[in-house]
């Protein structure tokens, strides 16, 4: 019998997370608190896997389904289970209160994460007696799609569980990477925060466009970054490698840093309203939900791509 996984919450990061349990092979329980929530969550996860079937990244859209399957309560939903992925609403009191019942529930062996992407995991698991079996687990949206997961633990999280999760990440295809202590927002989002106030403030101070703003990521910092990190980047970047590279721009990039001698101001309603209204312009509201359908597919095609490229070499 395969091994079992169990999600807790169907918003998109749980569906999400219910994909990949069961793409790889696992049994996975789905619950909500909310009979509505569970019912839109089955539609999606259907809807997601037929697109993946249809791009050829999965062989069989009806086992993979087949695999998932509600559960009335949620101590239905964790009998038994290997590895609880945690995922729903980003409020700290929601998760204290989950996260109490399942100390009650929960088997002796079975780990758990955490989607939260932006809670520290001691702030949420200070007072459990299972916290040594907790960490945060942090996806990218969507989870079958970008395979990136942020293991963060606790001060108290058991090293055997960090170790426990990795590989099991690891075994669902996944792509794990350990925070060694937690910091606020760990490292995805402080990176893409970098890169943000960044468009931000050279917008508000015009010295680019939305579009194009968007375009030099898209059509230039992007396109490397979407198979390789900064650091290869620059190694790849300079005839002697990183040390040389370092030699030659590291002054450089020290001095852009001082040029921004104050931390950037709170994105401001003025400078939002101007940015949304031009993105409107670009996007109407009433296309967002069809955009978001075209980027999942623009996703598939490159995680086709990179798999052939990953075989030819």
């Amino acid at each position: 019998m395969a091994e079992r996984t169990s999600v807790l919450g169907t918003g998109l990061v749980g569906c999400g997370w219910a994909i990949v349990f069961a793409r790889a092979g696992f049994e996975v329980t789905l619950y909500d608190e909310s009979p509505e929530a569970l019912d839109r969550a089955q539609a999606q996860i259907a809807s997601s896997l037929a697109d993946l079937a249809s791009a050829g990244l999965i062989d069989d859209a009806a086992t993979v389904r087949a695999r998932i399957r509600p559960a009335p309560t949620l101590a239905d939903a964790v009998r038994n289970a290997r590895y609880i992925q945690e995922s729903v609403f980003e409020d700290a009191e929601v998760k204290h209160r989950l996260f109490a019942a399942l100390d009650e529930l929960v088997g002796a062996q079975t780990l758990m994460g955490s989607s939260t992407s932006a809670i520290p995991p001691s702030q949420l698991t200070r007072d459990l007696a299972t916290r040594e079996r907790w960490l945060v687990a942090h996806p990218v949206n969507p989870p079958y799609l970008v395979p990136l997961v942020e293991l963060v633990p606790a001060p108290w999280t058991a090293p055997a569980t960090v170790a426990g999760v990795r590989a099991l990440m690891q075994q669902m295809g996944q792509v794990p990477v350990v925070v060694k202590r937690e910091l606020e927002g760990f490292v995805l989002n402080r990176l893409q925060g970098a890169l943000l106030n960044e468009a931000w403030r050279l917008v508000e101070e015009d010295y680019i466009s939305v579009e194009d703003l968007d375009k030099t990521v898209s059509d230039g910092l992007g396109l490397r970054w979407s198979f390789m990190g900064p650091f290869e980047t620059i190694d790849l970047n300079a005839p002697r490698g990183v040390r040389e590279y370092a030699e030659r721009f590291g002054p450089f990039y020290h001095s852009l840093a001082n040029s921004r001698t104050t931390p950037p101001a709170p994105w401001g309603e003025a400078l939002v309203s101007h940015v949304e209204r031009l993105r409107r312009e670009q996007l109407p509201a009433e296309e967002l939900d069809a955009r978001r359908a075209w980027r999942d597919r623009r996703l598939m095609a490159l995680v086709r791509h990179k798999r052939e490229m990953e075989r030819a070499t």
